[in-house]
């Protein structure tokens, strides 16, 4: 890790028009809380569906696409990562400096986020809190790494993460049987699940078991962080215009 990087991408990440949507999703996400508060009387069953299927579908991919993409994609895109390629570090400490921001950035929002809007919509002795607080943790660090690793490998990585976000894991993974084995949000709510057990009216619903969920978690975030790195090594030196 190298301290210099991590301090240039935090300042990059909590500056321009991407802080301010950062700041947007959050918000987006208690005012939904605060509807589902008001809509089922703060009923503990609406407040985990609210957390499974908006939260986690739709709200925090987001929020791992802006931070993920936002720690190298501009960067990449104006040409300026050039001189910070041309310093003397290991391609791999400056991808992994900026990866290791950029999840800390994904699971500081996000769970605290969660948190607030889980209190707001309504819990039951903090069953909810922890459960989707753990599943939260855990799709972040997948979600992140994999919009990070496309930052990387594509000009497109928004648009491509934008697709893979609400397409695959918003609609496809929430819906498709198939799909749903290979959708982050199921692997990370399996650990949810597990955390409810003594609660069923509150379980989500995860296509896999908890062991099967890490285990397809940790090798896909190793799997992309990898293929990141070995992209940013071979990544040619354009000189921004």
């Amino acid at each position: 890790m190298n301290v210099v990087v991590m301090r240039l991408t935090m300042r990059g990440l909590l500056g321009g028009k991407r802080a301010l949507l950062l700041l947007l999703l959050p918000a987006l996400l208690l005012l939904v809380a605060g509807l589902t508060r008001w809509g089922s009387s703060g009923n503990p069953d609406a407040t985990s569906a609210m957390a499974a299927n908006f939260a986690m579908g739709t709200l925090l991919p987001l929020m791992c696409l802006l931070i993920g993409t936002g720690a190298i994609g501009p960067e990449i895109e104006d040409g300026s990562i050039v001189y910070l390629l041309a310093k003397p570090l290991p391609r791999r400490t400056i991808a992994l400096s900026k990866l290791t921001v950029a999840i800390t950035a994904s699971l500081v929002l996000g769970t605290i986020s969660t948190v607030a809007a889980i209190l707001i919509a309504g819990d039951q002795g903090w069953w909810l809190t922890n459960a989707y607080v753990t599943s939260v943790a855990l799709a972040a660090i997948g979600y992140t790494a994999i919009f990070f690793m496309l930052a990387i490998v594509s000009r497109s990585a928004v648009i491509v993460g934008l697709i893979y976000a609400l397409l695959w894991e918003g609609v496809l993974g929430g819906y498709v049987p198939g799909i749903r084995v290979l959708s982050v949000r199921q692997w990370a709510l399996s650990a949810a699940e597990r955390v409810l057990d003594g609660q069923p009216s509150l379980m989500p619903h995860s296509e896999v078991s908890l062991t099967t969920g890490l285990i397809m978690l940790a090798i896909t975030t190793v799997v992309v962080t990898v293929l990141g790195v070995r992209k940013l090594k071979t990544l040619p030196m354009r000189v921004a215009e």
